[in-house]
């Protein structure tokens, strides 16, 4: 069996789309069909249905790919045992909320640039159902999340936890003090949200009115580095997870609200298409975003 074949195969699973797996490749789509008829032929199994422009992967394709994935891995396993020094490199795309961006980004990331400066990373901040889309499309190659628990077997999930949420106020709000609020009652304040159906937001909106009731911000902007600061200030109360307030709650400048009867379960996951092969870079990027992200850290294993 011809490997080239395989990865072409593999090219044309991912970008479901011959004309886009040979402008990736080099070839000519005449060049990426004659290779696929070639392993259709040899597997004595058609690989892929054509129905108005569209390549969609049949059982055997599926099936098919998830071989062409272990021979990638091992001829990539191969390649590297060779090589004197390990010199991983290549692009990474990567979607994720806006409040995830800061974490990701700062601190420690001068340390992966340096273990893998052959790596370029994209970071695209999206809200969930647009990662999705993303990840549908090979736009990006893995997305965190953070929202419902997403159940899914079109998806591998790499890692996962729940993110704790609560509403917060600034030091000096009289509610903090307070042993307990009622919801009805908190929803009379102003509020700093994140924009309308972004993952915690919509899930918060949607409890909302299941209690018949609803909160109409005086500000909703994305980026939770320009909420806190307002918050802090008194101007409003905010629906925020624990790990961007952590700080400020430690400090002193912020306060958590104990709200009655009003618990909201937010998931942060890490996730990537089952169709998609993981590069070395990419297992490189995962294991960063692991070590970032996630308070149980063992080794990847992917």
């Amino acid at each position: 069996m011809d490997i080239k074949n395989l990865i072409t195969f593999t090219h044309v699973a991912e970008l479901g789309s011959f004309t886009k797996a040979g402008e990736a490749l080099g070839f000519s789509q005449s060049t990426v069909s004659f290779q696929i008829k070639q392993l259709e032929t040899e597997l004595k199994a058609r690989l892929f249905d054509r129905i108005n422009h569209t390549v969609v992967l049949t059982e055997k394709g599926r099936e098919v790919l998830e071989y062409a994935h272990r021979v990638g891995r091992l001829t990539q396993e191969l390649k590297e045992s060779m090589r004197e020094t390990e010199t991983v490199s290549g692009h990474i795309r990567l979607a994720m909320p806006d409040s995830l961006c800061e974490s990701m980004l700062g601190g420690k990331f001068h340390t992966f640039r340096e273990r893998y400066p052959g790596i370029t990373l994209k970071i695209v901040a999206a809200g969930t159902e647009e990662m999705f889309r993303l990840l549908n499309h090979n736009e990006v190659d893995a997305i965190l999340t953070l929202d419902n628990h997403i159940y899914n077997t079109e998806y591998v999930i790499v890692r996962e936890e729940r993110a704790e949420m609560h509403f917060v106020a600034g030091a000096k709000c009289p509610l903090g003090k307070r042993k307990s609020i009622s919801i009805q009652e908190l929803t009379k304040h102003p509020f700093i949200l994140t924009e309308k159906n972004m993952s915690y937001r919509r899930l918060m909106d949607e409890r909302l009115a299941e209690l018949s009731l609803e909160v109409q911000p005086i500000l909703e902007i994305g980026t939770t580095n320009l909420i806190c600061p307002l918050v802090e200030q008194g101007v409003g109360i905010s629906f925020l997870p624990d790990y961007v307030t952590e700080a400020l709650v430690r400090e002193g400048k912020m306060t958590r609200l104990k709200v009655a009867d009003f618990e909201i379960h937010v998931w942060k996951q890490l996730l990537y298409h089952r169709d998609k092969w993981v590069s070395p870079q990419m297992q490189s990027v995962l294991q960063y975003c692991v070590d970032r992200e996630f308070s149980k850290k063992p080794e990847l294993k992917i």
